[in-house]
């Protein structure tokens, strides 16, 4: 299986190639002109990643966070969810790098087949990115008027977020 996973992006490579100067397609002009174009699609794009970035570090320096769980601790304890989920939860529609961290201590601190290990599993895979690729893809393409797709992201994350509590505590 190592060498598998070892060689077969060379040959699926040499098989585009192949394909390539079979269709008798200038391959290596291609290849520039795509990869030119990814440059451009990258320095588009660029802004709309720093912003996001900049606008997700105010958001955690400025302890916003806190107060959060702090309002929504009374509410949370009625449902059998762990506080220590809580900044997970709010930080995933936000960002994966955040979440995959606080899922990470959270893995530390009480083990991948804990009760919460599983829960911050299943809300990984239950919720996305959605301020972020939001972001991120709307800004390269220039859309504005994102209101519906947010509104309708974040209420897929909250439903996300709510069957992975019921899931988990339903199998586990």
């Amino acid at each position: 299986m190592e060498i598998i996973s070892k060689i077969i992006l060379p040959i699926f490579i040499i098989i585009i190639v192949f394909y390539g100067v079979k269709k008798k397609i200038n391959v290596y002009d291609t290849f520039l002109e795509g990869a030119k174009e990814g440059l451009m699609t990258t320095f588009s794009i660029f802004p709309a990643v720093i912003a996001m970035i900049f606008a997700i570090n105010i958001f955690l320096d400025s302890n916003v966070l806190g107060f959060i769980i702090k309002l929504l601790t009374p509410m949370i304890g009625k449902v059998s969810m762990p506080l220590e989920i809580i900044p997970m939860a709010i930080l995933r529609p936000i960002s994966g790098t955040a979440s995959l961290a606080i899922m990470n201590d959270i893995f530390k601190s009480f083990g991948p087949d804990s009760f919460i290990g599983r829960l911050a599993s299943i809300l990984q895979g239950c919720t996305d990115t959605t301020i972020y690729v939001i972001a991120l893809y709307f800004g390269s393409v220039k859309i504005t008027k994102i209101r519906h797709a947010l509104w309708g992201g974040l209420f897929a994350d909250l439903v996300g977020i709510i069957m992975a509590v019921v899931l988990t505590n339903l199998f586990f």
